[in-house]
């Protein structure tokens, strides 16, 4: 059986947050650039997702992971 009272607290920090924020605005950027046929802002939409990813790194790194030293408890 699986306890649902563990908590995992994965995903719930400002790194992970800030990380799949900015992917999802540049994956919408992307399609619709797509859509105008804009290959150039496709293109740097998706260099906006790599750099989403070291901003997360560095978030991480910066203490603001899941169990950082400045992220907060989930409260629940």
């Amino acid at each position: 059986m699986i306890d649902h009272s563990i908590e995992p607290g994965h995903g719930d920090s400002v790194a992970s947050w800030t990380t799949v924020i900015i992917i999802m605005v540049a994956v919408t950027a992307g399609t619709i650039f797509f859509w105008l046929e804009q290959p150039v802002l496709v293109y740097a939409s998706g260099a906006l997702v790599i750099a989403a990813l070291f901003v997360g790194w560095y978030l991480k790194r910066a203490g603001y992971g899941v169990g950082g030293s400045k992220s907060k408890g989930a409260g629940h």
